[in-house]
């Protein structure tokens, strides 16, 4: 080590002679050289021990390799012309099997079982292959017909190089209908052997190298293990905790290298799995469809996942360490944090986000008692659908009640009427009888449909689905609904843009649709107007156009009138008849064929309703 004298010198002088020292000690040590002499001997000895056995069981290890190559390409070339092989020599076998030796590299003889060559890789044209010599004596043959598989190493009558073959017996109904042989030159499986030894002795001699780098490494350590414990602390106390102490000496500071190790070990341990939960945290808190944030007892952020940002507008890394009220500018959340902030245990609240989407959103609160980093966490989740559909459904219950409750009290009425004595007043107890039937046959027309609708909804109708012209089922559409038409004073046309169009759907589904759109196009459309149908093709689908010059229907309504009951003029829509369930039904059946619907109207200058169906 250098002298205490040296250290009243320059930083460089004392750098240099330490150098200078480190070296001089490091290689006129006698440790060292018995060492490296030591672990020299020691590879050597290991390494042509452990060439040899490497090399001979990779030699044996390849030529297995190779074989089961040739077996497998066999089986390849047996699977792809066992049909063929009955039919004799051909030109068109002769090409198959060229090409099937190209892709697999390897030549590929067929061979029928009194040892006729019925087509070989090697060769061009069948008269070629015909010229081929019987293969019946060659020996992997016979192997192959007597026992399915074969195999030998030989020279070539044919190409004169030496080869290795493999042949398989190919069979059709358990009978034997020909031979599949696979071979390569020798020369190249006995390259691949020859590679073997020269890549194993260049490993062996890269890992001499290394083995001499360890073996100075490791000696320079013995030689100054107080240097490499200095070094090992730093680098500790820079966060290194994979560093390691190798000491092989069981002195004082052996012991020392060693608990150096263990307390490294056990911190790079400890990190480890910090990291990994941490890991583990952020990727559950990324993949919930939930937003989650964590508060300190100050109401900061400490920590935010992505949902939470995408549902309150904000970016969780941004977010991070400041007051909840500055990101999020909700007065209502803050206010039942502040309710419930002395509070442990759960709770949860509803608030309305002053968004664009009018969004609700639903918090769960977990608050945690004790002195944690973490005072609070919030779960937060995107309600606004299920209000939606919950207001929808209560919608639903009321004007399914409301329509069943009109007729039933027209037909309690009319009843009452009759059993007071109406029954006997001639003159209008046909009339009451009347009205009682036409109020049963809507509440029946109401509950078909319904039942319609919860059948196609629930996807329990049976469907034909066939290729249907269109021009017939307007036709007949048209023919059942001319006189309704005539009588108020409506003209009923077709626009064919695509002759003889067929779609695919349900016949019956198809003449539903049909007939409940040109009913309400007529029933909605005043005396000299014209209802229209018109098809034409879009890509794979066609759309069916049904167009009136009606009152048409104020916008705002426009996203609703597929809903069910629901109604743009209410009074109108009920003095005309109908259950109010028409549209829906239109809606649900095109969507149970692959398609849509969709309405563009004016008021005052109809409406058109487009359905959109695959076409045939």
């Amino acid at each position: 080590m250098c002298n205490r004298r040296l250290v009243r010198q320059s930083v460089h002088s004392i750098g240099l002679d330490c150098v200078l020292e480190q070296i001089c000690t490091m290689w006129s040590s006698r440790l060292l050289w018995k060492l490296f002499a030591s672990y020299a001997l020691l590879y050597l000895l290991a390494t042509v021990t452990l060439v040899t056995i490497v090399v001979d069981s990779q030699q044996d290890e390849l030529i297995d390799q190779i074989t089961s190559r040739l077996r497998s390409s066999a089986t390849l070339v047996r699977k792809s012309v066992s049909g063929e092989l009955p039919g004799g020599r051909t030109q068109q076998l002769q090409d198959r099997i060229r090409s099937i030796a190209e892709a697999i590299d390897t030549r590929v003889t067929l061979v029928a079982m009194n040892g006729d060559v019925l087509a070989d890789s090697r060769f061009e044209t069948v008269s070629q292959v015909a010229a081929m010599e019987n293969h019946r004596n060659r020996r992997e043959l016979i192997q192959a017909a007597e026992h399915g598989f074969g195999m030998s190493q030989r020279e070539s009558p044919t190409l004169g190089v030496p080869m290795l073959y493999v042949a398989l017996r190919a069979e059709q109904n358990g009978e034997p209908i020909g031979l599949v042989r696979a071979a390569l030159p020798m020369k190249e499986v006995r390259a691949q052997v020859a590679e073997l030894p020269r890549q194993v002795w260049l490993v062996a001699l890269l890992m001499g190298l290394v083995v001499v780098g360890i073996t100075v490494f490791v000696a320079r350590r013995v030689v100054f293990p107080v240097s490499q414990l200095t070094a090992a602390a730093q680098a500790i106390a820079a966060g290194d905790y994979h560093h390691r102490i190798y000491i092989a000496s069981k002195d004082e500071l052996g012991t020392l290298g060693r608990s150096f190790n263990v307390m490294s070990s056990g911190l790079a341990a400890r990190e480890s799995q910090l990291r990994e939960s941490r890991q583990r945290l952020e990727t559950v808190l990324e993949g919930m469809a939930e937003g989650v944030i964590a508060l300190d007892e100050s109401e900061h952020i400490v920590l935010a996942n992505a949902a939470a940002g995408r549902l309150l507008g904000i970016e969780p890394g941004d977010a991070e360490g400041r007051p909840l009220l500055e990101v999020v500018r909700n007065h209502e959340m803050h206010e039942a944090l502040s309710e419930h902030q002395s509070e442990s245990g759960a709770w949860r609240v509803e608030i309305a986000l002053r968004d664009e989407e009018s969004r609700v959103v639903s918090i769960n609160a977990t608050m945690i008692s004790g002195e944690p980093s973490t005072r609070c966490i919030l779960v937060l989740q995107d309600v606004t659908e299920l209000r939606r559909l919950e207001s929808l459904r209560q919608e639903f219950v009321a004007n399914v009640s409301h329509e069943l409750k009109t007729p039933l009290g027209s037909i309690k009425a009319y009843a009452e009427t009759l059993l007071n004595g109406a029954i006997d007043d001639d003159q209008n107890n046909v009339r009451f009888v009347e009205r009682i039937a036409e109020q049963a046959e809507r509440l029946h027309e109401l509950i078909l449909d319904m039942l319609s609708l919860a059948r196609i909804e629930a996807g329990k109708m049976a469907f034909d689905i066939a290729n249907v012209p269109l021009e017939e089922i307007v036709a007949t559409c048209f023919r059942e609904r001319q006189a309704l038409a005539e009588s108020n004073g409506i003209q009923l046309e077709t626009i064919d843009d695509a002759s003889h169009l067929a779609v695919r759907a349900d016949e019956e589904g198809l003449r539903e649709i049909l007939n409940n759109l040109v009913d309400n196009a007529i029933k909605y459309t005043p005396e000299g107007g014209t209802v229209s149908v018109a098809w034409r093709v879009e890509d794979t689908m066609a759309v069916i156009e049904v167009r009136d010059t009606g009152i048409g229907i104020p916008s705002e309504h426009l996203p609703r009138v597929f809903e069910r009951f629901y109604r743009v003029d209410k009074a109108r829509a009920r003095e005309l008849g109908g259950t109010g369930l028409g549209l829906a039904i239109v809606k649900h059946l095109a969507q149970s064929f692959g398609g849509g619907v969709a309405v563009v109207s004016q008021p005052g200058k109809g409406s058109v309703f487009a359905v959109r169906i695959p076409r045939a």
